[in-house]
């Protein structure tokens, strides 16, 4: 059982294919804390876009319809859920459309406004404390979060298990997914609003040779000794 002093708020940011959810509901799982995949609910939104007819490539369109779904998000790190207006969308929100979209929709500031202030309240809402997970969670969405972590790797490490994550139809070489992996760095670092970014007191833990659970072992580590000193 946590207990208020212990309870602490970690915010896990990176690129894609560093291993942030694996980690990040592993590290949650192992230490009692609640867990939210950022990322899914910017997928979420954007799955609701493309559902709706929403033109993905007309910021105001987009803008004008940021506040229309309700996304909810169950912080279970053993069985994390995602709804969309009721509907569960953890499959399709994973889909090559989706992703190929999900950057363009991210840009735009309405959205990230809406979805920060979703994840804003369930951090502080987390009883025990909570791991989250994303691209501006400890440079913008919670700045005061106990301890941050920057997650990097090589782009060749994460093509290799990116591509390794795609079945069927979605399965791509490695070279077309180091290429689609490193144009959505670039416009995910680029974006005016809440680049992907490091922040200043993050530890950065680079991944490109680390087994999963040496990378575990590593947060959980960094987690504890922070517990121990609050």
């Amino acid at each position: 059982m946590e207990t208020a002093s212990s309870a602490v708020i970690v915010a896990i940011d990176g690129p894609s294919g560093t291993g942030k959810s694996s980690t990040s509901k592993a590290v949650a799982a192992k230490l009692g804390l609640r867990y939210l995949d950022t990322g899914a609910q910017y997928r979420a939104i954007t799955w609701w876009m493309v559902a709706h007819g929403v033109d993905i490539d007309d910021p105001e369109a987009i803008a004008t319809a940021a506040d229309k779904p309700t996304i909810v998000s169950g912080t279970d790190p053993l069985a994390p859920t995602i709804t969309v207006d009721g509907t569960d969308v953890a499959g399709p929100i994973r889909t090559k459309d989706v992703t190929s979209k999900v950057s363009a929709v991210s840009a735009v500031p309405e959205v990230r406004t809406r979805i920060t202030e979703l994840q804003r309240s369930i951090a502080a809402q987390a009883e025990g404390g909570i791991v989250v997970e994303g691209r501006d969670i400890g440079t913008t969405v919670l700045p005061d979060a106990d301890l941050k972590i920057f997650l990097t790797a090589s782009a060749e490490a994460r093509a290799a298990r990116r591509s390794g994550e795609l079945k069927g139809k979605e399965a791509a070489d490695l070279a077309a997914t180091k290429e689609a992996l490193i144009k959505r760095d670039a416009a995910d670092s680029g974006r005016k609003t809440s680049p992907l970014a490091k922040a200043d007191d993050a530890v950065e833990v680079d991944t490109t040779d680390l087994t999963l659970e040496q990378v575990i072992e590593c947060v959980v580590t960094l987690v504890e000794e922070k517990r121990a000193g609050k």
